[in-house]
């Protein structure tokens, strides 16, 4: 929703004919900061993400590897049901 202004702002930047090269070279610094402000926001949130994904994977294999040892045992114990 922060968008918005800065779509406005840059429609008026481009309808207005007057602007002096000081003020063209401002708006564009801001909007290329507001646009690496975002991307550092958006790599932030997919690390983070990559994290939580790599805790769950590494959760799973060792439930998996549980699994598996619990099936070994019964096997030795005679109590495969096979």
């Amino acid at each position: 929703m922060s968008d918005e202004p800065q779509r406005t702002e840059l429609v008026e930047g481009e309808n207005d004919a007057n602007q002096s090269p000081e003020e063209l070279a401002k708006f564009v610094e801001t909007l290329l900061g507001d646009m690496q402000n975002k991307f550092q926001q958006m790599s932030e949130q997919i690390i983070g993400r990559l994290d939580e994904m790599g805790k769950r994977v590494d959760d799973l294999e060792k439930n998996i590897s549980d699994l598996m040892q619990q099936v070994d045992s019964k096997e030795e114990s005679g109590g495969g049901g096979k």
